[in-house]
């Protein structure tokens, strides 16, 4: 009898590597601590619950995170599957209603053949052919069994959540609806704001309490998640060149771009809530109803969920796994999603999906595989698992992770199309060796 693989946690990477396991007909125990202990973050116990934003990012190929999509499409991904399926507006993004993606991927995984959901929390690293898919939230125990596994301490950053809106309250009278560019339809809510409310709004956000972070942890904000407060601090023009740009956005009652633009995205299918782009804040919750209510159109706003903190917990990847996302000194036991230093939904759920891979390889007793560093996946591991990597830091897919293309340069948009089509053509040859060896159990 095959081996049944343990996996621990229930998110994206967690659910991921047990459709994988499942759809080759490895038997699974898929354990998420949810609802007998609770995070920081999670409102429900449903799995694979997104917590920040309902976004998955672009779903262009001229960005390394659409590629992403179209490699997990190719590769059988069940993230994919549910997150095309419970698409909502968002221009040339793709972007999910938050509730009905959590439902169907808990459907999906919780009617797999061989597959037992487990709902407790491990507080033992497992003997036996492992995953661990525990997140950025992993348990305050297991955190610490780990860190006595690998003789290492671990990193920690904050990561920080945007509030979210009831459309409802939005005053349209002074907002308006369009697309940067008109890319999509008129998909975001856009709050307008002159020079003059711009820079009220920079200094209110700046002189707001915040909430103090404990000493005793290390406090690293993510680049690609940094909260507003944090890019007002660099100076009072950041927030105008970063998340309230208003480049590609004509205000239709003057006919002219304003200073500033506040924009929300849809996030669920009804659009009866919109969450705040890039307000992912630290301030307290009496703060931002203050200062958020003095954003043109949202006066009268009522917010059904404010922006909080929560840390998030990453290991030194490049120190403890390979690139097949085995740990180094114990070949059974597999470490994915944001717990290896991969920073994002898809991100996430792609490492699940190798570590699920492999970890129905190893159970079989064939070798586990590597992705082609030509691909958005075998790029991100390569990242996460090349040696000597100081100072590691968690990461978004990006087109700088690639080899470079041979033969004539190309800059641009060109260059990023040419690395697409490269992916795709090596994603075949991977696929087909991904499949070899790999029996279903009896």
């Amino acid at each position: 009898m095959t081996e049944r693989v343990r996996i621990v946690g229930g998110g994206l990477a967690g659910c991921e590597a047990a459709w994988q396991l499942a759809r080759r007909g490895i038997g699974v125990d898929l354990y998420e601590m949810r609802p007998v202990r609770g995070t920081e973050a999670h409102a429900t116990d449903r799995l694979a619950e997104l917590v920040c934003s309902n976004s998955f990012r672009s779903a262009e190929q001229t960005t390394a995170i659409g590629l992403l999509k179209e490699e997990m499409r190719r590769l059988g991904s069940v993230v994919m599957e549910v997150a095309d399926r419970c698409r909502v507006p968002a221009g040339g993004s793709l972007a999910v209603d938050r509730e009905g993606f959590a439902n169907d991927m808990s459907a999906a995984i919780e009617s797999l053949p061989g597959v037992r959901v487990c709902r407790e929390e491990v507080v033992e690293v497992p003997e036996g052919l492992t995953i661990i898919a525990s997140g950025p939230l992993t348990s305050s125990t297991l955190a610490e069994r780990l860190r006595t596994f690998f003789g290492q301490d671990y990193l920690y950053f904050y990561d920080a959540i945007a509030p979210i809106v009831a459309a409802d309250s939005i005053d349209m009278e002074k907002a308006f609806r369009a697309s940067r560019y008109g890319k999509g339809s008129d998909d975001y809510i856009n709050c307008p704001l002159d020079q003059e409310q711009y820079e009220a709004l920079v200094a209110d956000v700046q002189a707001a309490e915040k909430i103090e972070t404990r000493d005793f942890e290390r406090c690293v904000h993510f680049e690609g998640c940094l909260p507003i407060e944090e890019m007002a601090r660099r100076g009072v023009q950041t927030l105008a060149f970063g998340p309230l740009k208003p480049v590609g956005l004509i205000d239709p009652r003057t006919g002219r771009r304003s200073h500033a633009v506040v924009q929300l995205r849809q996030d669920d299918h009804r659009a009866s809530l919109f969450n705040m782009v890039g307000f992912q804040t630290k301030m307290t919750y009496p703060e931002q109803r203050r200062v958020f209510r003095k954003i043109p159109g949202l006066e009268n706003a009522e917010f059904v969920r404010l922006g909080s903190l929560h840390r998030n917990t990453f290991i030194d990847s490049p120190r403890l796994l390979g690139p097949t996302l085995q740990a180094r000194s114990r070949p059974d036991l597999l470490l994915a999603g944001q717990l290896v230093g991969v920073e994002g939904y898809l991100e996430s759920a792609s490492a699940g999906y190798l570590a699920g891979l492999n970890a129905a390889r190893l159970a079989v007793g064939a070798s586990p595989v590597v992705p082609p560093v030509t691909t958005t996946l075998g790029a991100l591991v390569r990242y996460v698992s090349e040696e000597g990597r100081k100072d590691f830091q968690p990461i978004n897919a990006n087109y700088g992770l690639f080899p470079p293309m041979p033969g004539r340069r190309m800059k641009g948009r060109d260059k990023k199309l040419a690395m697409a089509a490269r992916s795709l053509d090596d994603l075949v040859a991977f696929a087909r060796e991904a499949e070899s060896d790999v029996q279903r159990a009896a």
